[in-house]
């Protein structure tokens, strides 16, 4: 899977539902593996802020389906 066809996934919690946004960066390691992923809200007014900013790891993912990315958080 390329990062362009995630980035175009809503990131929704498991845990409460809530929609992260869509991922905008990642970290990866020196090996080139996914460390963590970067979500930031899809609405304008919440991007002026960086803070808005969430960041998870890459093992807090639970299932990358066709539309979404589940993650436990």
């Amino acid at each position: 899977m390329l990062l362009s066809e995630l980035q175009s996934k809503d990131i929704i919690s498991l845990y409460n539902g809530n929609n992260l946004g869509r991922i905008v960066d990642v970290e990866v390691d020196n090996e080139g593996k996914i460390i963590s992923l970067i979500a930031e809200p899809k609405h304008f007014f919440r991007r002026l802020f960086r803070s808005s900013e969430t960041s998870f790891k890459f093992s807090d993912v639970e299932k990358i389906g066709t539309d979404v990315i589940l993650i436990k958080l």
